[in-house]
């Protein structure tokens, strides 16, 4: 691998010129030309009556499937542009001119899906048989099942019209916002990124000062961030209401492709081993000499001992435990070093968090977020390479077959990040420094188990009241601080109840409840690990195959054909809980004469 490893992605093997460039503008403007014929021949479409006349509907699906694939790539490039600067009044417009033709895409696919809802179950099943469009059945079928549940195309497609600028442009509204926070620390001013990277510090005076600024500037916004959260849950109200869904679960459920059923047998399991987790943050305050943990205190590092990891020597080490894994995931990992599709760079003006995305037409993907050289941020990096390897394998994939739910590609996450941190506790160089590792990877459990939980409580609870009108800002922050004390167990002195207002993913509109999906990717991805541990070797090829069927399967039926395992039944969550409760064991018998 190359070093020094650069900061900053390469985005001009993509599009050269950024915002500006004259090829983006190109590949534009030919896909909305391609996106105008296919609204053409969908118009004219018949329902087919026979095998022989579901043929004609072969260049459909082919110009569905490449039109689909270049709005993604689109789509993320111009993520790429504004996340990297959120100053970039152009990348703005380039978003919005890709969000509406996203929406007519969407349409035209909607207009489809009604050829598919009227096909009879015997043509249909004709139809699926043949050898050219046989690999599509699964995304075909679920297709024309969810648009029987729907509005007629016609009021589906103008929904997704006036969504452009409405529920999508409330989010981007949002982002607007976002750009805006101001945190004077020090001789500095810090964007929310750089501030969100103080709340952790190893200094419980910098948490505190920095907690205190943190809430008082979401405080300042957070009548806006109200406004837009109560019209993108209203929007969703309402769009739910025309379909006659009535459970706000339903979508996202749908979505992620798995059962009511299923994500409470994993919640039950959850609770059943939250009390671990309150014995493990009660010795953590003991160990930080406190009674009891605020909010900013429960991802502190503990000791003193963990010193800033250099971006290389986290790359490095990334790449080597992949490498006891499996040889191919850390070949990808180097190369995605190597190429610099990482942008990690501590600067002013870019936007918070982290996200993976990929360009499948390239074979590439792009990796973003702000390294600070602690050890959450190289789990953070193994993430993202969790994500980027996923898509990876899905690339000589049909472009429908490549469209996976959140909460698998959450598995692929933080099965990266897990393969990273078990490695390095078991290889630590001392029993001070296998302390530290340890308690960061057992602050995975807590965020997924109780941060999560809470994301999860509220949202459910605030549209039920979105339901009955207008939530404000007071009322969203009493429904937060409700939320954690309950998914915390009550185990922590202080709370923070503007967390709604600060958490981009409350307001993404690209996939509703962004909260239990990271939990069952959690938990999903642990209990792989746990048969990784069991099987050795050879598991690495069942994993990779296990991915490549994450676009054409439910999570449960996923499992199944690859497990053998009952996702509806607590097991395979129970031994996953079990290995997460080992590491809470250890951490407190290792701590028990430190405390």
């Amino acid at each position: 691998m190359k070093h020094p490893l650069s900061l900053t992605w390469e985005l001009d093997s993509l599009f050269a010129g950024g915002s500006a460039s004259p090829e983006f503008e190109l590949f534009l403007n030919e896909l909305v030309s391609d996106i105008e014929k296919l609204h053409k021949e969908v118009l004219v479409v018949a329902v087919p009556t026979d095998e022989e006349t579901t043929k004609p509907l072969d260049g459909i699906i082919e110009l569905l499937q490449s039109c689909s694939g270049r709005i993604v790539v689109a789509a993320e490039f111009s993520i790429c542009l504004s996340a990297q600067n959120q100053q970039d009044k152009a990348a703005v417009s380039l978003s919005g001119k890709v969000a509406g033709l996203s929406a007519r895409l969407q349409g035209i696919r909607s207009e489809f899906d009604n050829v598919l809802r009227q096909t009879s179950d015997e043509v249909w099943t004709q139809w699926m048989a043949r050898p050219e469009i046989a690999p599509l059945t699964f995304v075909l079928t679920e297709s024309r099942d969810l648009a029987r549940e729907k509005m007629s195309p016609e009021l589906e497609s103008m929904a997704l019209e006036l969504a452009v600028d409405g529920y999508h442009g409330w989010s981007e509204h949002y982002e607007t916002i976002v750009g805006s926070i101001a945190i004077p620390f020090e001789d500095k001013v810090l964007s929310a990124g750089q501030a969100f990277n103080k709340l952790d510090d190893p200094d419980p005076k910098v948490r505190e000062v920095m907690f205190r600024k943190w809430e008082e500037a979401w405080g300042g916004v957070a009548d806006f961030c109200a406004d837009t959260l109560n019209h993108l849950g209203g929007f969703r109200l309402k769009l739910y209401k025309g379909r006659g869904w009535e459970d706000v679960l339903k979508d996202p459920l749908n979505i992620n492709r798995m059962t009511h059923e299923t994500l409470n047998v994993m919640w039950e399991v959850i609770g059943n081993t939250k009390p671990a987790l309150v014995s493990y943050l009660e010795r953590k305050a003991k160990l930080l000499g406190m009674e009891s943990l605020g909010w900013a205190d429960v991802e502190a590092p503990i000791g003193k001992s963990s010193g800033k990891i250099s971006y290389d020597h986290a790359a490095a080490d990334i790449v080597t435990q992949f490498r006891k894994f499996s040889p191919k995931m850390a070949d990808f990992a180097e190369h995605a070093f190597n190429s610099n599709w990482i942008e990690v760079e501590d600067r002013p003006g870019k936007r918070p968090g982290g996200f993976c995305v990929s360009f499948p037409e390239r074979k590439e993907s792009r990796i973003f977020m702000t390294y600070s050289g602690t050890p959450t941020s190289v789990s953070t990096l193994a993430h993202e390479l969790g994500h980027a390897y996923h898509s990876y394998l899905l690339d000589d994939q049909p472009v429908f077959n490549q469209n996976y739910a959140m909460n698998v590609a959450e598995t692929a996450s933080t099965f990266a990040e897990v393969i990273v941190a078990d490695a390095q506790v078991k290889s630590a160089g001392s029993a001070e420094e296998k302390l530290v590792l340890l308690e960061n990877k057992i602050q995975n459990s807590v965020s997924f188990f109780m941060n999560i939980h809470a994301r999860f409580l509220f949202e459910t609870r605030f549209y039920e009241k979105r339901k009955e009108g207008l939530v404000h800002a007071e009322e969203l922050c009493a429904l937060m601080e409700e939320a954690q004390k309950e998914a915390y167990c009550g185990v922590l002195s202080e709370y923070h109840p503007h967390f709604w207002a600060s958490k981009l993913h409350f307001y993404a509109t690209e996939v509703p409840f962004y909260n239990f999906p990271y939990t069952v990717g959690y938990m999903f991805s642990t209990g792989l690990y746990r048969l990784a541990l069991q099987e050795g070797a050879t598991f690495a090829d069942k994993y990779d195959d296990l991915l490549r069927d994450t676009g054409v399967m439910t999570l449960e039926a996923l499992v199944a054909k690859h497990l053998g395992a009952d996702l509806t039944q607590p097991d395979f969550w129970q031994g996953a809980a079990d290995l997460i409760t080992a590491d809470i064991v250890e951490f407190l018998e290792m701590t028990k004469d430190l405390a």
